[in-house]
């Protein structure tokens, strides 16, 4: 006697949203770290992961203050400002746009303002999705986006006591 086997669809899949129900909009997230980003936040948040079990990739980008040659110097530390409104607004719809191009099961983009020594990070992003491809695509795309559409900007800061403006250079 053979038994059949039948697929259930997961009961995700099946919800069905009531009529005349706006669609659900995610909320900006926090972006703005104080300082550097400690490697305690970076390995909390990738820990939390552990327990969605749907998730089958991760892809983190860490950005790490270089210590530059400068005309007269070296960068000890960079000085984080940033138009925090705009770039909050402008980040929300990129992780919006990121969302709908790429099957993510999860997005953390975390910024410093501030100053941020040589050999710290300033820049956190950590992207999920069931595979690879979409996880290391989607955490690239948004690297590039971050540096290159908001408001951030950042003053190097030498060891000769100058300072000049940070300029972002094409990947």
């Amino acid at each position: 006697m053979r038994r059949s086997i039948h697929h259930r669809k997961h009961p995700i899949n099946t919800l069905q949203k009531p009529e005349n129900t706006p669609p659900l909009e995610r909320q900006p997230k926090p972006l703005f770290v104080q300082g550097a980003i400690s490697p305690h936040k970076i390995a909390d948040s990738i820990a939390s992961h552990g327990r969605q079990h749907e998730i089958g990739a991760h892809s983190i980008f860490l950005g790490q203050v270089r210590a530059d040659k400068l005309e007269s110097g070296h960068v000890t530390a960079i000085e984080y400002t940033a138009y925090e409104e705009m770039a909050l607004e402008k980040m929300h719809a990129i992780r919006e746009d990121v969302f709908a191009r790429y099957p993510l099961t999860c997005m953390h983009v975390y910024h410093s303002l501030g100053t941020v020594a040589v050999g710290e990070i300033c820049l956190f992003v950590f992207t999920s999705s069931v595979r690879r491809k979409a996880a290391m695509d989607a955490c690239a795309e948004l690297v590039e986006r971050i540096k290159n559409e908001l408001p951030i900007w950042g003053r190097e800061l030498s060891d000769a006591g100058t300072d000049q403006w940070k300029t972002n250079t094409p990947a």
